[in-house]
């Protein structure tokens, strides 16, 4: 983990931005820029020097951890941040405003009569995320791997009369026998008509014989989450299960196909969303093609009609996920975790995408 390298991204912000110093307060930004993975603590950067603020539970953790100069508090997080932002002076001050609270922000401010309104500026840094480095994209390798290994396990359990809350608990406990920390996420397992809910979560209901069954689901691993969709058949699928199969398969590996450097979040998007349409199943797709993962599930840059990222870059992860939901019928989604390299968009998760008939 290059530790020095993404301080040093940081800091070329914190100089973009105008600020002397910044505080971190996000969790997973924390755990991005010093490798601590504990929690109610705070980073302080400024120009020179850098700061873990933490309390007595995580300082022996800290030390095993990170490079950062590790301050343990006593009266405060923000309490010790204000006595660190006045220790050096600071005239200008960066600060997650999306994640701390407006109450939190106030009371910290109080704490700093010295500086102005105009000292403090509300920055998001989860832009220096979006190109993932060599450790991140082995975790995220790792992660779609033991997702992929899921899948072929889980096929060995499918059956008539199994509820989707067990065959989701089947694949979570699977997965952490397997090395994933959690669930990436609550896992989706929808059969039958359930399959036209896009994030329908796994129900009490039992599975039946001719229906589609979808699970999207994901591992972690060191923190850093996959994202996989497939979608299979119990017994033999029926003429219309199998044209809808190939037109959604067809899409996910033409947005697969697009997902190159240089293009926009949007055209990706649209390449799938048109052939959709011209399929006739444009309305039945509302949701966007992808988005980026990392340590969080859900990360920039987006694939979507409404994608702000103009140019797709190397070493971007994202999601190719197009999906047909059929109200009163059912629906299907196909889905792979993809790393951008310079040729093209390689899938990291490999689990077989050719309809699969079970039993």
């Amino acid at each position: 983990m290059n530790i020095a390298k993404r301080v040093k991204k940081l800091r070329n912000f914190m100089k973009e931005r105008g600020v002397e110093a910044i505080i971190v307060s996000k969790l997973v930004n924390l755990r991005y820029f010093s490798g601590f993975t504990g929690d109610d603590s705070l980073l302080f950067v400024t120009a020179e020097r850098e700061f873990l603020l933490t309390d007595f539970r995580y300082v022996e953790q800290a030390k095993q951890e990170t490079v950062f100069e590790i301050v343990e508090q006593k009266n405060g997080l923000w309490q010790q941040a204000a006595e660190l932002v006045g220790k050096f002076g600071c005239r200008s001050l960066g600060f997650e405003g999306r994640d701390i609270s407006f109450d939190i922000f106030n009371t910290f401010r109080k704490l700093l009569p010295q500086m102005g309104d105009n000292a403090f500026c509300s920055i998001s840094l989860e832009s220096l995320r979006e190109i993932k480095d060599e450790d991140e994209i082995y975790c995220l390798k790792k992660a779609a791997a033991i997702s992929d290994q899921a899948f072929r396990d889980v096929l060995q359990f499918l059956r008539p009369g199994i509820s989707e809350i067990a065959v989701a608990a089947h694949m979570e406990t699977f997965m952490r026998k397997h090395g994933s920390e959690r669930p990436a996420f609550t896992t989706i397992v929808a059969s039958g008509k359930r399959g036209s809910l896009p994030h329908g979560i796994a129900s009490e209901k039992l599975l039946v014989e001719g229906e589609f069954v979808t699970m999207d689901y994901g591992a972690v691993y060191r923190g850093y989450h996959s994202d996989i969709t497939r979608t299979v058949v119990l017994g033999r699928a029926s003429e219309k299960q199998r044209e809808l199969y190939d037109t959604v398969l067809e899409a996910q590996l033409l947005g697969v196909k697009h997902l190159r450097v240089g293009v926009s979040g949007q055209a990706v998007d649209g390449v799938v969303r048109d052939f959709l349409t011209e399929k006739g199943y444009g309305d039945n797709f509302g949701h966007g093609l992808g988005h980026s993962v990392g340590l969080e599930i859900h990360e920039e840059p987006r694939l979507s009609p409404k994608s702000k990222t103009e140019r797709l870059e190397e070493g971007m992860v994202i999601t190719v996920e197009p999906g047909v939901y059929l109200p009163g019928w059912g629906g299907l989604r196909i889905e792979d975790t993809v790393l951008l390299e310079t040729q093209g968009g390689v899938p990291l998760t490999q689990a077989d995408k050719n309809l699969i008939e079970i039993g």
